[in-house]
């Protein structure tokens, strides 16, 4: 089967700002996401989690080796992508529906479909009766129920999330995630999630890659998430098999979060 998305040997590095030379970020990383997977990336803060995607999403291009699209290799803006941004990529002059239907305008879609794709998409994400709202009127995970809205519509291939729910406590985050897993099960969209939660990545994936502490950052393990679906996200958190699977993940990945951490108090 190919891969949805795949990183063959893909390294990046920066000119240090200072002239003293390159800065490796991520080295030979290798790893692949298969149609209608759900994989989430974990490392150490800093390590590089946002480039990988930003590579993936065609907004980056590797210093060294390719990715791949179905197969093809990478070489523009990922058009088969839907990007998720850590914070919310709304207008605040626009009204949610507004919001939701830009990517539509940009398609030149006739303005009363795109209305009602939109206004369906609302309804998707539990807002209804909320179209008319601007971002400032609305709380924190309404604005991110837009924002999943406003990528969904346009029916991407590929999902790329960067630490989408970060921002919210812990409620609305555990409602969020609900949503994303059920919203994803309809029609088993690849998924590249980055985060810096590891239960969430469990609770969320069918897979796990962990990421060394930077520099040149690459995979140290990937770990298949063999837990029963559908999911709840707050309840599977309490099963055994959860607890294992966390705890064989933590151990590879709990130096790499020391290192990270020492060396972010150099």
């Amino acid at each position: 089967m190919t891969a949805a998305l795949a990183f063959d040997h893909v390294s990046c590095a920066f000119a240090e700002r200072n002239g003293g030379g390159r800065y490796i970020a991520v080295k030979d990383t290798s790893f692949a996401v298969a149609p209608g997977e759900f994989v989430s990336v974990v490392g150490p803060t800093g390590c590089g989690k946002s480039t990988l995607l930003n590579v993936a999403a065609g907004l980056l291009a590797p210093s060294a080796g390719r990715v791949l699209v179905d197969g093809a290799p990478l070489a523009a803006i990922n058009s088969r992508a839907g990007y998720m941004f850590q914070s919310e990529a709304l207008m605040p002059w626009r009204s949610a529906l507004a919001n939701v239907i830009a990517g539509l305008e940009f398609r030149h879609m006739a303005r009363e479909e795109s209305a009602a794709r939109a206004r369906d998409w609302l309804r998707r994400v539990g807002l209804t009766g909320f179209e008319d709202r601007y971002p400032h009127q609305l709380s924190g995970g309404m604005r991110k129920r837009v924002a999943l809205a406003q990528t969904l519509i346009l029916d991407p291939q590929m999902l790329l999330m960067d630490e989408p729910f970060s921002a919210l406590d812990i409620q609305t985050r555990q409602l969020m995630e609900n949503e994303l897993l059920e919203l994803w099960s309809a029609d088993r969209k690849s998924v590249l999630f980055i985060t810096h939660d590891l239960e969430e990545a469990i609770a969320l994936s069918d897979r796990v890659i962990v990421l060394s502490a930077a520099p040149e950052t690459h995979p140290l393990g990937e770990f298949g998430i063999d837990l029963p679906r559908p999911r709840d996200v707050a309840e599977i958190r309490m099963s055994p098999r959860f607890v294992e699977l966390h705890e064989a993940i933590w151990r590879v990945l709990k130096s790499e979060v020391l290192k990270g951490y020492a060396q972010a108090k150099r």
